[in-house]
């Protein structure tokens, strides 16, 4: 999928990527270096709803459906909505930052 998008696209979906991995965390891998293509298999999803302009809400309920249905965690919707969040301003700081 990253090969097929244009550079500011793939900066937004390495973006994704980071935050997923460093701030969503569900399970706590992110100080480990081997685990760092844990949430790999999620981030097209999650890319997919952000660049679709999803809303906040809309987000959040996928992360926490990944959490609860692949993970078999208890979500956290309040973690998940702040995620949400911080992905879509970097969609709006990377989107509008040449414009």
């Amino acid at each position: 999928m990253k090969d097929q998008l244009n550079p500011k696209e793939k900066k937004l979906y390495r973006r994704t990527d980071e935050i997923l991995h460093y701030l969503w965390d569900p399970i706590g891998v992110s100080d480990v270096p081997q685990a760092r293509d844990e949430y790999y298999s999620y981030l097209p999803g999650a890319y997919s709803r952000l660049i679709g302009n999803s809303k906040e809400h809309e987000i959040a309920d996928y992360l926490t459906k990944v959490e609860q249905d692949s993970m078999g965690m208890t979500p956290n919707k309040e973690k998940a909505l702040q995620v949400a969040r911080m992905l879509i301003e970097a969609k709006e700081w990377i989107v509008d930052e040449a414009s």
